[in-house]
Order: C-alpha cells, then structure tokens, then sequence
C-alpha cells in the first residue's frame, strides 16, 4: 500500500486519506499545504492521520486548493480523484487489520503531542525559581 496511487479506494478512504490523495494529486508537501491554509503542519497531519478534522472555513479554503469539492473529502461522492483503475478488493480481514494499524497511528500520534506537552510543562517547572 505504499504506492501513492492505491492510497485510497472510493469504498475504503477516511478523510484523511482522501486529503492526502488530493494534496499528492496537486504536488504539494503537507508543509506547503499547511503554510497555504495558514495552519500548523501537526494540523494537517491530525487531519491525515484522522484524528482531527478543519473547521468549515479550513475545509472549504482546502477543497478549492486540492480541486476537489467539500462533499468528495467528507464522503467521497461529488468532484473528486478516480480511485485508481484495477483496484484490489480487500477481504474483511485485511481492512480490519489497516482499520487498526491506522488508529494505532493515530492512537500514537497523540500520545507523541501528548508527550511533547508535559515535557514543555516540566521543563518549565525545572526553569522557574521557586
């Protein structure tokens, strides 16, 4: 599945995954992206990763600079990608295990925000004179 062009299927896709196929499709980094909407690049990943999902305002700056319409991101019908031609059809087995390989990720993406922020608490408590 590390082919850009089977990175999501129109029956299987997450947001995320159809924002990351769209972003791709218009050559552009996630860094470039999250400049563009003038977010944050852990924004764009959260939104990637499926943990987080923009506001409609973000959604809809998104959409007209991925060429793709807000319906297609959200639900995969309207203006979109094609999914790609020859699609493998996954049995129930192997989308359960990329269903939970990418909530792990997710999963492990937060607890690595989640880390980063008590060690800025901490090393602020270590800094501060008491």
């Amino acid at each position: 599945m590390d082919d850009p062009e089977m990175y999501f299927s129109n029956e299987n896709a997450t947001f995320g995954d159809r924002v990351a196929a769209a972003r791709e499709a218009q050559g552009l980094t996630q860094e470039h992206l999250a400049k563009k909407l003038g977010v944050k690049l852990k924004t764009i990943r959260g939104w990637e990763d499926d943990v987080d999902e923009p506001r409609a305002n973000r959604l809809s700056m998104m959409s007209g600079m991925l060429n793709v319409s807000m319906r297609w991101l959200l639900t995969a019908e309207g203006e979109g990608l094609d999914a790609p031609v020859g699609e493998v059809d996954l049995s129930g087995d192997v989308k359960g295990i990329l269903l939970e390989m990418r909530r792990t990720k997710a999963e492990f993406a937060r607890l690595a925000d989640h880390l980063g922020r008590l060690e800025k608490r901490l090393g602020k408590l270590l800094r501060t004179p008491e």
